[in-house]
Order: structure tokens, then sequence, then C-alpha cells
């Protein structure tokens, strides 16, 4: 295994900065997740990690290595990319023996067949060996494509979004698997995905990566819990963040849009900006039939649609002009019409509302 280092990496493609002055790290055994929006830079940041592309500027490094010049077939990484292809005439075991077998390496056979036997029982696809691709379903399919990167024993492994052309249950049984593989194998695992789910189930770490910046950088928890930028607030709620601008007239603060007053009992508020953004995540909201008074966040609201989702309902809150939703467990006691105080049950974050950083 291998650690990797991005120092100040740069990479454009005519008139697009794809990937930004960027730095990272990520450590020997790790698995990291770059996670961001389509366009955000991340199979590029992939690409300039095998070698496919070389940065206008900064410095790559494996093992504290300058690797910026270095052969793609000489940085001894598996990239297991979103599109994986399989070879249709052959079986799972030629398919998971060809890397060993090219004369680069030089395998024997009987060490060849020891290790398509150890990877195939890895992945539980050992009963599968003699079976043709063509009849794989799309989870053994990824598991194969995944086991040609695995009995490599690169330094690294890149994996681009390998299970988005996935179903939704097969998803969530490879990412279980990801996991397990990773734990056993103790190997570096860079892997980039748009899925937060998908980020926060796997990851050690999470780089949060946006139009070929880096937003933030840390663990599931810490991205979640402290959320450096409204970006990363809003890209990992689900519903969407409640978001509104807020402005200090006097010793009052307003909601912009309504112009009507709004409690925010915050320690060191005087230290706030004259204009800031509220964002409160839709499960952090609560409602009641009565104003408690003591709450940080409290306003009267209409229950406007109710959303009946299985385990949780999403309720959309209603007044004037301003739309909230809150996120419950089950359906509660509450019909559309009904009148009720919203309060905030969680952290609400304030961000500056030019360039997005986190104030409070």
């Amino acid at each position: 295994m291998s650690s990797i280092r991005f120092e100040n990496v740069t990479k454009k493609f005519k008139y697009v900065t794809a990937v930004d002055g960027i730095s990272f790290e990520i450590k020997h055994g790790e698995f990291v997740v770059m996670l961001g929006p389509t366009g955000a830079g991340k199979t590029t940041t992939l690409k300039l990690t095998a070698g496919i592309y070389k940065p206008d500027s900064g410095t790559i490094y494996f093992d504290d290595e300058p690797v910026n010049d270095l052969h793609p077939a000489l940085r001894d990484v598996a990239f297991v990319f979103q599109n994986y292809i399989l070879y249709p005439n052959m079986s799972v075991y030629d398919n998971l023996a060809f890397p060993l077998r090219s004369k680069i390496r030089k395998v024997n056979k009987d060490d060849v067949d020891k290790i398509v036997r150890e990877i195939a029982r890895l992945l539980h696809i050992d009963h599968l060996l003699s079976r043709g691709t063509d009849r794989l379903s799309g989870g053994e399919q990824q598991r194969v494509a995944l086991g040609r990167a695995l009995v490599r024993k690169p330094r690294v492994f890149l994996m681009d979004e390998p299970l988005s052309n996935l179903d939704a249950k097969l998803r969530e049984e490879m990412r279980t698997e990801l996991k397990r593989i990773h734990n056993e194998l103790n190997e570096t695992f860079f892997f980039v995905t748009h899925d937060y789910t998908e980020a926060f189930s796997m990851a050690d770490r999470i780089i949060v990566l946006n139009h070929g910046k880096i937003e933030q950088i840390g663990t599931p928890d810490e991205i979640y819990e402290k959320p450096a930028s409204l970006f990363v607030a809003s890209f990992v709620s689900s519903p969407p963040l409640n978001v509104f601008e807020v402005e200090k007239r006097g010793e009052e603060f307003l909601i912009t849009s309504l112009d009507e007053r709004i409690r925010i009992g915050y320690p060191n508020i005087s230290s706030l900006p004259p204009k800031f953004t509220v964002a409160i995540r839709p499960e952090d909201l609560r409602f009641s039939s009565n104003k408690n008074g003591d709450e940080i966040f409290e306003f009267p609201m209409e229950i406007y649609v109710i959303e009946d989702l299985g385990t949780f309902s999403v309720i959309t809150l209603k007044y004037k002009n301003l739309i909230l939703r809150q996120k419950s467990l089950g359906m509660p006691n509450i019909m559309v019409g009904d009148k009720v105080w919203i309060s905030a049950d969680g952290p609400i974050f304030l961000f500056d509302p030019h360039d997005g950083r986190r104030l409070l």
C-alpha cells in the first residue's frame, strides 16, 4: 500500500480549470472518498493520481516520492471505472487471471491459480469461476471487475463511481462489501462519488470538492456536524436544507424575505455581520401547537404539504413566502392547514452570505 499526497495541484482544459490548487493527503491503508457534484473535478483528480493526466502545476507524491513524471504503467495503481468492461468470451476465472498473465508481471501458473481463487473467495464469487460473464447479475459483474483490480495487489486502488450503475439494493450490498474488503486487506482506497450516503457509509475521511476546489476534509461525523460551508451543509442534506437570509436591524434580527422579527439565541451574537444566512436541517426542526418562548429559533407556520414516505415523513410548512421542510420518523398526527409553531431541535448553522463560509 502507499500514501498519496497532492500539493497545490492544478489541471486545466483550455478555458476550464478542472482542479484548482488542491492539497490533501491519503494515509497508508486509509479509505478516502472524494465527494462532489458532477463536474466538480473528481474524475480528473483520480486520473491525475493514476498518471492519465499530468498536472499543469503542483506535485503529486506516492510515499513522499514525486510521481508527476512517472509513467502510468509504473505507478502500480488499479483503476475501477464507472462503466466496467469484462471480456464476454472469457469465464470469470479467466477475467480475474487476465492481469496476472501479462508479459510484464510474469506470474507462474500455480501462483495465478492461487491468487485468483483467493480473491474469488474474498469477493464471494468462488462458485462463479467457471461461469461466463454474460450470465452474471449486475452485482456479480461489479465484483468481477473489482476482483481484476484486487488480483494485481497494487499500491493504490482508485475507484470512479463504480456503484452508480447498480440498482439501489445492490448499491447498498456493494457498499457493505467494499468496506469489508478494505478492512480485510487494509489497502489504500481512493473512491469518488456524488452520493453522500456512499461516502458516509464507507469513508474513513471525506474530501468535499466543488468547482475544482476543496470545500472541506474530515470524517463523516465532522462533515455532517461541523460543515465548513453552506455548500457542504446543503450537499449532505436530504430533504433539502432549510435556508433563508437574515439581517440585523438595531438589536433585532429580521428574516429578509418577510421583514419580520426572528429570535436567534446564540452567544456572541453581537459579533455577527449585518447580514447572514441561516441553515437548519429538516430533521432538526420540530413543531408544536403552542409557542414555547424559550427556543433559539421559533416561528408560526401552517402545514402545507404532507409526504408519507414509509419509515419517515416530510412536512412542508409555509408562512407567507417562507417555505420550510421538516423530517419526522413515522407520520405525525397533523393535517394540511393546521397552524403550528416551528422550532429548532438541533444545530442552527450561520453562514457568510458572500462566500458561504460558516460563521457559527
